[in-house]
């Protein structure tokens, strides 16, 4: 079997503006959540910050060859607010604006499409401190200014936007498990408001993606929960596809239909956010694609409960990713077949994919990364399995170009097929890098 894609398949690679550019005191930006967050004692592995990052601000001209050199068809990035609104309202830094109009500019010189992300979690530290952040409604309507604002700039030459990336990592994992900015715990009821708020910020975003942009490509990006059957057969297919539904409903499900299951919603989230119909429908006004981050998830069976099955707990033994992450390709396929099922044939692109390994550099200057390209092949493979079978996935976005700063693990795990001296900032090709560039090239799985 040769695992070909279809012929106008987007082959591409993601990061992420906190985790790569640095200068974050420069021409105008203002200060983050994350850069608050990540220089409180304790907070991020090592007390690293993203201050300088990979330096990306400062040189995308050798990151966009890099980029050409690999053969990326698209680039997916993000934009940080506070450099485009210091104070996340108010007035808009120019030099900010110029900084990406220029990236994209280089991006198409370099005949690479953009896919840009308006919100990937560094949200202005003003906006957390005048509303309390996603708790607030305001900052929903504070985002689509933004959006508004980023769009005019960019959407003359840019088609292909997310809105946000990972509700769950600046909700859940911000203010249920106190690990990522702003921090803090609060009761269910507020953490499930901050979710709400940002699908609301979503969908008011999206309004003014449709207005300044023509042609434009629009959806937003789910770190999606993806429980696979551990046996091809019922009942463990009913159980995995139930799964699926509930284990996404607070989230995906309300996106593609507009409701809060009430009953399933309290069983398995806690207390329902307060909305209106009207802010559900702008929840749920029709995307473009569903783009989905995918690491690991464990398999499931059915069980006499409530929900109708329970998670499968894999082995010690089971072969893991540098962040002590399973390795489920399975899980991939799946969830594209189960998207199919529930939402019909709503492209989707895999907007992250990728393995942290703990990759060093060679005596003759290589990073012979060999796990991470098992790794892709595993999920490509699984990924070609479901566009064979007909489910409409469009493009593969891996993370990450290069490596960068791993959230609150600092700069302790590395994602990227470009290796990065952060000491000296030389930036080196590894072998997975140049297996997934003979992939983009031939567009199949080798």
């Amino acid at each position: 079997m040769t695992y070909r894609f279809p012929e106008n398949f987007i082959w591409g690679a993601a990061t992420a503006s906190y985790q790569i550019e640095g200068a974050f005191n420069e021409d105008g930006r203002g200060l983050s959540t994350w850069d608050t967050f990540s220089r409180q004692p304790g907070r991020v592995y090592g007390g690293h910050t993203g201050e300088i990052a990979c330096d990306h601000y400062h040189r995308t001209a050798e990151d966009i060859a890099l980029m050409k050199e690999l053969g990326l068809k698209s680039y997916r990035f993000s934009v940080a607010w506070p450099r485009i609104m210091p104070d996340g309202e108010g007035q808009v830094n120019t030099r900010g604006l110029d900084f990406y109009s220029r990236l994209v500019d280089d991006l198409l010189a370099a005949d690479i499409e953009p896919l840009i992300t308006l919100f990937h979690w560094d949200l202005p530290q003003t906006l957390q401190d005048r509303y309390g952040g996603w708790k607030s409604k305001q900052v929903s309507s504070l985002f689509a200014d933004y959006a508004d604002v980023v769009t005019r700039e960019l959407g003359d030459r840019v088609k292909r936007w997310a809105t946000i990336n990972e509700i769950m990592c600046f909700t859940i994992l911000a203010h249920k498990e106190d690990r990522h900015a702003p921090g803090g715990k609060e009761p269910e009821k507020i953490v499930n408001q901050t979710i709400h708020n940002a699908l609301l910020g979503h969908g008011m975003a999206l309004e003014k993606i449709r207005h300044n942009v023509s042609g434009a490509i629009a959806g937003i990006v789910e770190n999606l929960e993806a429980p696979w059957p551990l046996m091809e057969e019922e009942p463990y297919l009913d159980a995995a596809r139930k799964a699926w539904k509930i284990k996404n409903l607070q989230r995906l499900f309300p996106l593609m239909t507009g409701i809060y299951e009430e009953e399933v919603y309290t069983r398995n989230f806690g207390p329902l956010p307060d909305y209106t119909e009207q802010e559900m429908k702008i929840i749920s006004a029709p995307m473009d694609y569903i783009g989905y981050n995918y690491y690991t998830c464990p398999p499931v069976k059915p069980a006499e409960n409530p929900n109708g099955f329970t998670d499968v707990i894999l082995p010690e033994a089971y072969p893991k990713t540098d962040m002590g992450w399973d390795i489920t390709p399975e899980a991939i396929y799946w969830s594209l077949k189960f998207t199919k099922d529930y939402f019909g044939d709503i492209p989707v692109y895999i907007t992250e994919n990728g393995m942290a390994a703990p990759d060093q550099v060679e005596e003759d200057g290589t990073v012979q990364d060999i796990d991470r390209i098992s790794y892709l092949r595993s999920h490509l493979k699984s990924l070609h399995r479901a566009v064979d079978e007909g489910c409409p996935l469009k493009g593969y976005y891996l993370w990450s170009l290069m490596d960068n700063f791993e959230w609150a693990l600092g700069y302790s795990k590395r994602f990227g097929i470009i290796h990065v001296d952060y000491e000296t900032q030389k930036r080196t090709i590894k072998e997975s890098g140049r297996y997934y560039s003979r992939i983009m090239a031939v567009n199949r799985v080798l």
